[in-house]
């Protein structure tokens, strides 16, 4: 459902082997885009050109790699860690999300690559909203290492576009899901699956979501937009959801009943919070919405896939 591009297009791709970048390279072999993949260790793509370059931030040879590509679209770096195992994380974030984004982004203009698509995140604008959804003109306010990194990777992405004419396009996506998603939306899936009791049937948020194969076909649309390049997109599938109606869309696809109580919310808080899932809380009863206006109307473009076919997509692949 993607676009058609211009022949011999070349895009090279990081995190291509991951949740998004495995969707992404399908995408692009079937919009006719040549496609090589940057990895960190040798992993055969089937069809799809490959390259291994090992971690980013040390890498020495990226331009080289990099020569005769037309777009980079960065997808890997280190996301937000629920058991955290490292004894510095935030130096870990800054070299997985800083270090090798410049690094990446100052071989791609010595390759004179024209565009560098980063997807970052929502969190870059905050992690939840009340009344007004988030817009890409906000101030940012992150939350957490994940989120700090990325906002500094936005800011020396801008700082290398304007000293070397890098075209560079940020993308923020909310919560991604999709075949193989994992986290608390996999362990939701798994609860409806089962067919459990929920105590969400009380749960009048509201949350901006984004099916992966919705995230990819905006990624390709960028790829050659003339209007990309200089913006930050934010993206959604342009229906948002309280949890409780996620449940029930959960529980369609899935052909299960929707088995929600409509317990008192201050109890079920209450409770969460007692048995040590206070994170949880805000998550589930709290709204994160984002207003994707800015990308319709730039670029043209709709998600393709409603949320019924996205969630649908997450059990047929």
């Amino acid at each position: 459902m993607t676009d058609v591009h211009t022949p011999g297009v070349h895009v090279a791709v990081t995190g291509a082997t991951g949740f998004v970048g495995n969707i992404l390279v399908q995408q692009l072999s079937q919009s006719g885009i040549r496609t090589l993949a940057l990895l960190r260790d040798e992993t055969s793509i089937p069809g799809i050109e490959w390259a291994v370059v090992g971690d980013l931030e040390q890498a020495t040879d990226l331009a080289s790699i990099l020569r005769g590509s037309d777009c980079v679209v960065h997808l890997a770096g280190r996301a937000h860690v629920l058991k955290e195992t490292e004894k510095d994380p935030l130096k870990a974030f800054t070299t997985a999300n800083v270090d090798a984004t410049v690094r990446l982004a100052e071989a791609s203009a010595k390759a004179k690559v024209r565009r560098f698509i980063f997807v970052s995140t929502i969190k870059v604008n905050g992690e939840f909203t009340s009344g007004s959804p988030f817009r890409p003109d906000d101030t940012p306010n992150p939350v957490g290492a994940y989120a700090q990194t990325k906002q500094i990777a936005e800011s020396k992405l801008k700082t290398i576009s304007k000293a070397t004419g890098l075209e560079v396009v940020i993308i923020r996506p909310p919560l991604v899901y999709g075949p193989g998603v994992k986290g608390n939306f996999a362990r939701l899936m798994k609860l409806v699956e089962k067919g459990l009791y929920l105590p969400l049937g009380g749960a009048t948020n509201k949350r901006s979501m984004v099916s992966v194969f919705n995230l990819c076909d905006l990624i390709v649309k960028c790829i050659d937009h003339p209007q990309a390049p200089g913006s930050t997109f934010l993206v959604s599938d342009g229906k948002d959801l309280s949890t409780a109606e996620l449940v029930r869309k959960l529980a369609t696809v899935m052909n299960r009943r929707p088995r929600l109580i409509d317990a008192p919310l201050p109890v079920i808080k209450a409770a969460m919070r007692l048995a040590g899932r206070g994170a949880d809380v805000r998550r589930l009863f709290d709204s994160l919405q984002v207003d994707i206006q800015e990308t319709t109307e730039k670029l043209g473009w709709n998600p393709p896939y409603t949320i019924e076919e996205g969630l649908k997509k997450c059990l047929t692949g």
